[in-house]
């Protein structure tokens, strides 16, 4: 497996599909990072020389955040906002969408897939004793 920005990247997939194994590498950036190198779209990630994984990580590392980087300075976006106490900060802070979703259905993915239901609010007869 070719070792990129500290991630192992699958061998047996196209180098434009693995590198979007790194975090903050998608697929434009991907596709630019290998018109930059001057590497083939195509190629599987196991042909790849040595010269070549060092072609795109030296761009990458170069011009672009990744991984840790990447990862450190969007913790801290969150931090400061729930620092100063916006409303985005206390949205992330109770875990909620924080992009103006409504809440009363769809935000399975936030909240986990907890449902709720309520029956029609009668209560079943007693059974005699």
């Amino acid at each position: 497996m070719p070792r990129i920005l500290g991630v192992n990247i699958p061998d047996n997939k196209r180098i434009v599909i693995a590198l979007t194994y790194v975090h903050g590498v998608g697929p434009a950036l991907s596709r630019k990072l290998l018109k930059a190198a001057k590497i083939d779209e195509n190629k599987k990630a196991s042909s790849l020389t040595p010269e070549e994984l060092n072609k795109i990580r030296a761009i990458a590392e170069k011009d672009y955040k990744t991984e840790g980087e990447l990862r450190r300075e969007t913790l801290t976006s969150i931090r400061r906002l729930r620092d100063i106490g916006s409303w985005r900060g206390m949205r992330h802070s109770k875990r909620l969408p924080v992009r103006g979703q409504r809440t009363k259905t769809n935000n399975r993915t936030v909240r986990g897939n907890v449902r709720k239901t309520v029956g029609s609010g009668k209560r079943p007869a007693a059974t005699p004793t």
